[in-house]
């Protein structure tokens, strides 16, 4: 029976969360209580204890910040009461005329909070200066006076009240305590000092010869680097997030064409998240930015992924457009009707042509290029059946998806049982790698997901085996020594754009191949530190797919694009039939399954599947993966590098006659706009041209 849902940890994340607040709420009254008996030594408890709450909230519940400002109780609100009832306090203690003694540190108490807010309004002017119209990275932009980001505490409220705030609320504690107010005219003077100095240094960052340059400063530079540069075909991506892996698997293939190529990005997060590459990178936020490009010598743009921001770049007339897609399945997403907003779609193989051609969502066959996956020559080819004692198998299952297709994925239905069944092999060792967004939709793949990686754990305690010598763990330490050196950027963690622009305006020449080779031997001493007896959980960016693909034996997916790649392993492959349909229907909906051994919900077919992987004699789709390989991914000759790169060219000479095209209908200078020379449709080879102007307004 499945193992139940853990929901230990939920629980007590939520108990720990109305722990902290019941606390912060319980100090803030109890000061208040104190404040008006009045009562110092409780006001002095709560005052202490509503302060250590602070902390405990901005060092390990920072997500309650929110929930905070959502309630209009954010920080300057929490500090300013925190500090009004310790000002309520000292003047209700004692029978003396408190008001006189104690109204300079209340006065200096609102000229600190008076600085707090010019401090925050001063922030955003220097952020706003900082905010350029273009991101770059690898590209010298010196000249746009880049400098290094104000300290953290001066930009950021969260941190700035506490710190510059400490000095004035201790020596009003110890004033209430002691009834001494020079203890917290000190306090306060401290609270100026350094809140003076703030916005001093911010005013000094306004000045015209200290802040970047402004706007249109910098968009004049960006339209002379790309006349210098002069780029010819381009990376276009735009998306979230988790999404960077779409654009960082093309980054290789486009650093071998022969050319100038670049990166177009839309959002200034995504900038970092490009993986280590010496390809010029620009960031374009704004669509009037990005419109620049019309008239830069760019002729191709390929595009990994859709995106609402896709149509956008698409509007610039003098750009060839490709979609090369970031993998390819059987799934509707690998031929959506929005392709045929593109001037081309470049594919695998035979096998995606013919699946556009039968979806019908208007993309043209003479539209269509087969260029292969340049990314898979990292993808070892079939050596025969296991060596060793051991059958490495990888399950790899996809996500749920948006649809709510219970055959989007096996973790729900299927996954535990195929775990199950490798698991009771005691040949097999498992490696699980689930898609890094199982469970963002379907909480129920979430909890399988879960609980596979808890037999996994089980399975593991109940082995025993040899381990590797320590000089593999020391082999591994130093490789990733040598690769966090190899990929650290320099930057400080509070680094702005700005600042990166400046650390990051020129790539170490061949710093991406050095980047590469690392990591492939930092995954090979990762392997080897590794006892080839222990099932793994691989969820982490490294080790890769494709370095997953290499120690496997055998791969169990679902319907997606780790199935299509797989295959230029030559590998065995099985997938999980998770929709309700017959094995056939099943087979006839997926080509990619054309070749694969297809295992059912409750994982019966296991056993088999293994015996044929271990003796090949046995394995009656050997033929069939051929064959199937050829359809998706196409022939072994030319390299698929080397039709990415033919397609490139193409689609560069098509770019350059549409120029000259319209360079000389510009030229031509026609007397009327109707005695223009228009292009031929496409059944006709002579060119339509009118010699009079139309009679009447004409049919609307």
């Amino acid at each position: 029976m499945p193992l139940p849902v853990p929901r230990r940890l939920p629980r007590r994340q939520t108990v720990v969360k109305l722990l902290v607040l019941g606390g912060l709420a319980a100090a803030f009254l109890a000061q208040a209580v104190g404040a008006l008996l009045p009562h110092v030594p409780l006001l002095l408890a709560a005052t202490a204890g509503s302060v250590a709450a602070e902390g405990v909230v901005y060092r390990w519940q920072r997500g309650m910040l929110s929930l905070f400002a959502k309630s209009h109780a954010d920080l300057t609100v929490r500090h300013v009461l925190r500090d009004l009832l310790l000002v309520v306090g000292l003047l209700r203690l004692g029978e003396q005329d408190r008001e006189t003694v104690y109204a300079p540190l209340v006065a200096g108490l609102l000229a600190f909070y008076g600085l707090h807010c010019a401090i925050q309004a001063v922030s955003v002017l220097v952020r706003r200066s900082r905010t350029l119209p273009v991101v770059t990275r690898n590209i010298d932009a010196s000249a746009l006076r880049l400098s290094p980001a104000p300290p953290v505490l001066l930009r950021r409220p969260g941190h700035r009240l506490p710190v510059f705030g400490l000095p004035s609320t201790a020596g009003l504690l110890a004033t209430a305590a002691t009834d001494a107010p020079v203890y917290g005219a000190a306090g306060l003077a401290v609270s100026l000092t350094a809140a003076l100095a703030g916005l001093g240094t911010l005013l000094l960052r306004l000045l015209p010869g200290r802040r970047p340059a402004g706007e249109q400063e910098v968009l004049d530079w960006f339209e002379g680097w790309l006349a210098e540069y002069r780029p010819t075909v381009g990376l276009y991506f735009s998306g979230g997030a988790s999404s960077a892996y779409q654009a960082n698997m093309w980054l290789e293939p486009l650093a071998r064409l022969k050319g100038r190529p670049l990166i177009v990005l839309r959002e200034r997060f995504m900038v970092q998240r490009i993986a280590a590459t010496d390809i010029p990178v620009v960031c374009l936020p704004k669509v009037s930015t990005l419109m620049r490009l019309e008239h830069s010598t760019l002729e191709v743009l390929l595009h990994p992924s859709n995106s609402g921001k896709t149509s956008q770049v698409l509007r610039i007339p003098t750009i060839k457009h490709a979609f090369v897609n970031h993998g390819e399945s059987d799934k509707l997403s690998s031929c959506n009707p929005y392709a045929k907003a593109y001037d081309e779609v470049w594919v695998a193989g035979p096998a995606a042509r013919e699946r556009y051609a039968l979806a019908e969502v208007g993309v043209e066959d003479k539209d269509v290029v087969e260029i292969g996956r340049p990314q898979l020559e990292a993808v070892r080819p079939y050596a025969g059946p296991p060596a060793g004692p051991y059958t490495t198998v990888l399950y790899a299952p996809t996500w749920e998806g948006w649809d709510g297709n219970p055959g989007n994925t096996s973790v729900v239905t299927a996954g535990e049982n195929l775990v199950r069944a490798l698991l009771a092999d005691p040949g097999v060792r498992l490696l699980y790698k689930p898609h890094p967004l199982t469970g963002s939709v379907d909480p129920r793949a979430r909890a399988a997901d879960l609980r596979i990686r808890e037999l996994v754990r089980a399975a593991n305690r109940e082995r025993t085996g040899p381990r590797p010598p320590a000089s593999a763990a020391a082999e591994l330490q130093r490789r990733t020594a040598e690769l966090g050196r190899l990929t650290a950027t320099g930057l400080r963690p509070t680094a702005d754009q700005v600042e990166r622009m400046l650390r990051q305006s020129e790539p170490a020449p061949g710093r991406a191949g050095e980047v590469a080779r690392a990591t492939a031997a930092w995954e090979e001493a990762y392997w080897a530190s590794l006892p080839e007896w222990e099932h793994q959980v691989v969820t982490d960016a490294r080790p890769a797919l494709y370095s997953c693909f290499n120690r496997a034996d055998l791969l169990i997916s679902d319907v997606s694009s780790v199935i299509s790649d797989f295959l230029a392993s030559g590998k065995p492959y099985a997938v999980a039939n998770t929709g309700g349909l017959t094995e056939d229907a099943f087979r006839r909906a997926c080509p990619t399954v054309a070749a694969a051994t297809v295992l059912t919900p409750d994982a019966a077919g296991v056993p088999r599947l293994l015996d044929a992987v271990r003796h090949p004699e046995r394995d009656e789709l050997a033929g069939a993966r051929a064959a199937l390989t050829l359809r998706l991914l196409g022939p072994a000759e030319p390299s698929s590098q080397e039709r990415f790169a033919r397609a490139v060219r193409a689609l560069r000479a098509a770019a350059g006659e549409h120029r000259a095209r319209m360079a000389r209908r510009l030229a031509a200078e026609p007397t009327a706009p109707w005695q223009t020379e228009l292009p031929a449709p496409r059944h006709e080879t002579a060119p339509l041209t009118t010699t009079a102007p139309p009679e009447g307004p004409g049919p609307r």
